[in-house]
């Protein structure tokens, strides 16, 4: 499930150190006096186990998990960390082979911090959170990181990435099922029966309603105004004009009505009804307000056009009169100088 979002290289990426900037640098890796006691050699810690300890100490406010391979923590980071320790940075190579040391490490972190390990309660949060996001963004990897923020936030340690991935795929998964269930007054045979008619070629247009409520004036002229008034008068005659689709948040009505505009009609059809009559009916809801909004513009175009031809006119109309009286005055003016 998780490779259909990250591919292997990408997941694989997501369990290590990703680069870091300036202002991340000196956010998370300056040291406080407290810190620094915290990792102190008086504890039986050497150099490469109080550098280990403070890359992990950094590494989890920062990115909400410590990476098992804290050797390859960004140089500068190291270096910057090491500074403040008055240690040589390439004793962190050391670092951390057995795994255990690691582990403690984490767990000691954590309670320096007041992290703690992702629970079944957490979980569930987590999945509740993602279920708010997911009904106003159907992308996985904003999900992602969104999922990753919302731990870091509640402090708490940040699984691996299959699982993060897992929870946003049921997530999608279940925005999806509730989407329909709030519009599911809506779906009676007869308004299913009319979302299915978008999807089939008319011979009247010679194309599908789908397609045709999609295919936008590319003029604003009279014929462009009847064409997108018919349109109006089409999903009227559905209802469109009287859907409330408010039960849903206004970003999950907007990637519904943008799916239902890029899809063919072909691949609507294969969608089972649970996904295909929710895009359907955001789409015709959405094109009462887009076809309305189009046919007010082209006709205030249109009358621009009118009033514009017709000022037009009435210069030419103005600049010949005026020439006319200036030949004639000079006609009057060359018969007076006459002898």
């Amino acid at each position: 499930m998780a490779t259909r979002v990250f591919a292997d290289e990408e997941l694989e990426r997501l369990r290590r150190f990703p680069e870091i900037g300036r202002d991340e640098l000196f956010r998370f890796f300056t040291l406080t006096p407290a810190d620094v006691a915290f990792v102190d050699p008086g504890r039986g810690r050497g150099p490469a186990d109080r550098l280990g300890l403070s890359v992990a100490l950094c590494a989890l406010p920062w990115l909400g998990f410590v990476p098992d391979n804290v050797v390859s923590a960004p140089p500068v980071a190291v270096a910057r960390l090491a500074g403040q320790l008055g240690v040589d940075p390439s004793v962190l190579r050391t670092y951390g082979r057995r795994a255990k040391t690691r582990t403690e490490h984490l767990r000691l972190v954590a309670k320096y911090l007041g992290w703690r390990l992702p629970t079944a309660l957490e979980l569930k949060e987590l999945d509740e959170f993602l279920l708010a996001r997911a009904l106003e963004h159907d992308s996985p990897t904003l999900l992602f990181r969104l999922a990753c923020e919302y731990l870091i936030s509640a402090k708490v340690i940040r699984p691996g990435p299959v699982t993060v991935v897992e929870r946003v795929a049921h997530a999608r998964a279940e925005a999806q099922r509730e989407t329909y269930d709030r519009l599911v007054h809506e779906f009676t045979e007869q308004r299913c029966a009319g979302l299915d008619s978008l999807l089939v070629v008319d011979p009247e247009i010679r194309m599908t309603r789908l397609r045709w409520l999609s295919t936008g004036p590319v003029e604003a002229s009279p014929a462009a105004v009847r064409a997108e008034v018919a349109k109006l008068e089409f999903l009227r005659g559905l209802g469109a004009d009287t859907l409330d689709l408010s039960v849903l948040p206004a970003e999950r009505r907007r990637f519904l009505a943008t799916v239902g505009r890029r899809l063919t009609a072909q691949a609507l059809e294969r969608r089972d009804p649970q996904r295909r009559y929710p895009i359907l009916l955001t789409l015709l809801a959405q094109s009462a307000t887009d076809v309305l909004d189009e046919v007010v513009q082209l006709f205030d175009q249109a009358v621009s056009a009118r009033e514009s031809k017709a000022e037009r006119r009435m210069r030419d109309a103005l600049a010949a009169l005026a020439e006319t009286d200036r030949e004639a005055t000079l006609e009057c003016l060359n018969a007076a100088t006459r002898p």
